[in-house]
């Protein structure tokens, strides 16, 4: 699939399904993006999307992005009938409850993070071995 920019890819899931800042959704973009901050990246970035060195990503009007490989396993059987889907924020569009992922990604791509007083750090894991252990 081609790149779109990264502008039009914020604005889609703002209106569609998250009606919050653009910030936040771009900087989750950004994050998947960058081989420093995820082990197997679920964005496929095109420009300036920052360096392990602290430097910021391009403003969104510059990037361009597109779904990495290994993220479209996530979404591989969307189509099939294999899970629920609920109304979005506003009943204009449905939206999946769970993704059909055939990739493991809370698993090999670990999580760190605070959020409603609940906190978790789950480090990343090779897929190989999550693959044996299963």
């Amino acid at each position: 699939k081609p790149y779109k920019k990264s502008a039009r890819i914020v604005g889609e899931v703002i209106g569609k399904y998250h009606p919050h800042g653009d910030s936040a959704v771009y900087e989750s973009m950004v994050r998947m993006a960058q081989d420093f901050n995820y082990r197997y990246m679920l964005v496929d970035g095109h420009g300036n999307f920052g360096s392990v060195d602290g430097d910021s990503a391009a403003a969104m009007r510059y990037t361009e992005a597109r779904m990495s490989k290994i993220a479209m396993e996530i979404l591989r059987d969307i189509t099939k009938d294999t899970i629920d889907y609920q109304d979005n924020y506003d009943g204009s569009e449905r939206e999946p409850v769970v993704m059909p992922s055939r990739f493991p990604n809370l698993l090999v791509n670990g999580a760190a993070g605070i959020a409603v007083g609940m906190a978790t750090n789950i480090p990343p894991h090779q897929l190989g071995e999550i693959i044996d252990g299963v």
